[in-house]
């Protein structure tokens, strides 16, 4: 086993950080679904949900950030163009969504796939012994799941 500066495994890494890049351009997609409803938004609960849409797409944007950042730190180079977003991209596209329950839906819906994602790459960090990322995915998780217990609840749904 041949391990890189950081003391983890090389192999490992390397499919961890194709992983984390597969994350980073579904939250890039997931992202521009937000500020597609931000903006989009429309009737008598507009100005509840432009809010909380713009709260979550600038957590997003800092995901995306720490997620590109992750992947340097292991060595690879993070995804950066809106071509390799679009061929990875897993979560639901949004486009022109202004109605506030298929908004919310939409979050919900994308949510649940990042953190499938998230699961399988906190596994993989669990067995490489990457903490770094292991507690970036899990400190994710957390949030992820009480956003999508909060939109279930507006929805009138529960989890």
């Amino acid at each position: 086993m041949t391990l890189n500066t950081i003391g983890l495994d090389q192999k490992k890494t390397k499919d961890i950080a194709k992983d984390l890049n597969g994350l980073l351009a579904n939250f890039q997609v997931y992202y521009q679904n937000l500020r597609g409803i931000h903006w989009n938004i429309k009737g008598k609960r507009f100005f509840d949900l432009h809010v909380k849409f713009e709260e979550l797409y600038t957590d997003a944007n800092l995901k995306v950030d720490e997620i590109a950042e992750r992947v340097l730190t292991l060595g690879e180079t993070p995804l950066h163009t809106f071509d390799d977003y679009t061929k990875a991209a897993k979560v639901p596209v949004g486009k022109n969504i202004s109605e506030d329950e298929k908004a919310v839906r939409l979050i919900v819906d994308s949510l649940s796939e990042l953190l499938k994602m998230e699961r399988q790459i906190l596994n993989k960090t669990d067995e490489a012994g990457d903490e770094g990322t292991n507690s970036m995915m899990s400190d994710f998780i957390t949030e992820q799941e009480k956003t999508v217990w909060m939109m279930k609840a507006w929805l009138g749904e529960t989890v």
